[in-house]
């Protein structure tokens, strides 16, 4: 079952359920990867449907952090359970270990002399499609940063 039929399922299941904050984050999900699917003119595949989901937490993490600054609390609620609910569509997270693992990896393919911000372009540009979904690319590219920039 691809992730799309798996979310098509969940919205059933918290209809069911009668979770209406649950319902509401699933359909605007649901909505997004639509609309890329109809921008695109495409058949959505895992790929796309965790880009979506992908570019939805960062959303909801900078609207969080927004709405604490102007206190907000209601609001702040509401975001951070449809942030819960995206959440559980990622895929298994990789530990720092494995990340560092990769960043080594890139590294070493990249070549032994690989150093400044040319080789990090390079680096980062082979860590991206590994990494998708299954890091924080923005981590990533710090931990590359530290290594390759003095």
């Amino acid at each position: 079952m691809g992730l799309k039929d798996r979310i098509t399922e969940d919205m059933k299941a918290a209809m069911r359920a009668r979770q209406p904050e649950r319902l509401s984050a699933i359909r605007l999900l649901l909505a997004a990867v639509k609309q890329r699917e109809v921008d695109g003119r495409i058949e959505a595949d895992d790929a796309l449907v965790l880009s979506v989901v992908e570019k939805m937490i960062k959303q909801r993490k900078d609207s969080i952090a927004q709405f604490e600054a102007g206190g907000r609390a209601d609001l702040v609620a509401k975001e951070t359970a449809e942030l819960h609910v995206l959440v559980e569509y990622l895929p298994q997270q990789m530990s720092e270990a494995d990340v560092s693992a990769a960043i080594d990896a890139a590294i070493s393919e990249v070549g032994t002399t690989a150093t400044g911000g040319a080789a990090m372009g390079k680096v980062m540009g082979l860590l991206k499609p590994r990494l998708a979904g299954r890091a924080d690319i923005g981590n990533v590219s710090a931990m590359v940063k530290s290594r390759l920039v003095p």
